[in-house]
């Protein structure tokens, strides 16, 4: 390496956003994992995430307080979605509802995950979960081209048995598949 060239040693600053499926739990795997991987990782949540998934187990795994919904100038003095924004490399929002696609696809921000991603200026990864019944409406595919439209790239959904008790399309992307998607983002 030349005298010109400097490594940054700050690790990526990862933004996850948690919206509220059962898909949640797979959220906390890749929290770890990214930190596992030395990736500063900062989680917001929707208040519908709480219910499957509580904050503190993302506190825990990432280090740092989590984003939900009022602002708290102790934590955020410009608001969550001004600070975690700043220097952020990657989001990744996962699971992505179809309620959550819909307000990112029209700029709808009624909650800490929906501002954030309309705050950003880095590459975004979604993961969508839902039921293959909600994944074939016309108005999420509808939803899921304005997002790709926008640069959003979609990692999933996969195959396979469902909480709904069926089969079909509409299961978040593993863990596993989630960090390699995200390295292969961070690489670039």
């Amino acid at each position: 390496m030349g005298a010109s060239q400097s490594v940054d040693p700050r690790p990526h600053r990862v933004l996850v956003g948690v919206s509220g499926g059962i898909a949640a739990y797979k959220s906390a795997f890749l929290v770890s994992r990214l930190a596992q991987a030395g990736c500063d990782v900062h989680v917001a949540m929707t208040r519908a995430a709480t219910r499957f998934v509580g904050p503190a187990t993302f506190a825990a795994l990432s280090s740092h307080p989590v984003a939900i919904g009022p602002i708290r100038p102790q934590q955020y003095p410009l608001g969550p979605h001004i600070a975690l924004a700043q220097d952020a490399a990657l989001m990744i929002i996962a699971p992505a509802t179809a309620d959550l696609m819909a307000r990112c696809a029209n700029g709808f921000a009624p909650c800490a995950v929906s501002t954030l991603y309309l705050q950003v200026t880095c590459p975004v990864l979604m993961a969508p979960a839902m039921s293959s019944a909600m994944w074939d409406k016309p108005a999420v595919q509808r939803n899921v081209q304005q997002l790709i439209a926008d640069g959003v790239r979609m990692v999933g959904p996969g195959d396979g048995w469902q909480s709904c008790r069926n089969k079909g399309t509409g299961r978040m992307a593993e863990p596993e598949d989630l960090l390699a998607a995200a390295m292969q983002e961070l690489a670039r």
